[in-house]
């Protein structure tokens, strides 16, 4: 007999009713999220100024990050001067991202913009297996005018551009970042969640402290750095 804690067991009849009571509130909050999505597409927007990022090839406008599309998603990655590792919870969500050739059929794009300047950047790309594109705004303001300054936290931003002018559309940082992310969407289908010390969770369910189980960048690195990936 499993000493662990566990759900109680019922018969099917009582499970199917139960699932249906729960897929009401998950129908409903489908709904909203569509709704949500629907007051994005219609918020205004900002003109940007120029800036001059540093990309792999030295520097580049903000204009060109886009590469002819229309559309850009910018994550702000959080840098600390100096560590040989960074931001576990920036390098675990980044490394998500493998394969984005989809954006293309919706004119967008996806990068990475840090603090860091971009040589290291882009050692830590490849020290980690990350397959975005990078780019460094060390030595430009933009950061700390999208809500990424030096020091300073993670951050989404997209933008849109209209020719050669862009604006900025949409930010979030946070948790407002997991709804691009499918490691917690995934998590949170499993009987014991994320097993964090701050969930509502039935007594006796396993939880430990926040961040406890989450792959450290030096794990990251060993799934997805060189040589671990074709």
């Amino acid at each position: 007999m499993s000493t662990n804690a566990l759900p109680p067991v019922v018969d099917g009849e009582t499970w199917r009713r139960e699932l249906e009571a729960l897929r009401v509130r998950e129908k409903a909050a489908t709904r909203e999220l569509d709704a949500i999505a629907a007051q994005r597409r219609r918020l205004p927007m900002v003109r940007m100024p120029e800036y001059i990022l540093e990309g792999e090839k030295g520097p580049v406008r903000l204009v060109d990050v886009f590469e002819g599309s229309r559309q850009l998603i910018v994550y702000n990655h959080m840098w600390f001067p100096g560590k040989q590792w960074q931001c576990p919870g920036c390098t675990g969500f980044t490394s998500q991202f493998t394969r984005l050739e989809f954006l293309d059929a919706y004119d967008a794009r996806f990068v990475i913009v840090t603090q860091g300047p971009i040589d290291e950047a882009l050692a830590y790309k490849r020290r980690v297996g990350n397959r975005m594109t990078w780019y460094s705004t060390a030595d430009s303001p933009f950061g700390s005018d999208v809500g990424a300054p030096p020091g300073g936290g993670f951050a989404v931003n997209v933008f849109l551009r209209d020719g050669d002018t862009v604006y900025r559309t949409w930010h979030t940082n946070g948790r407002g970042v997991e709804q691009l992310s499918h490691t917690f969407a995934l998590i949170d289908l499993l009987p014991y969640g994320r097993q964090e010390e701050w969930q509502d969770s039935p007594d006796g369910w396993p939880q430990d402290p926040t961040y406890s189980r989450w792959s450290s960048s030096e794990d990251i690195a060993g799934l997805y750095g060189p040589g671990q990936h074709s």
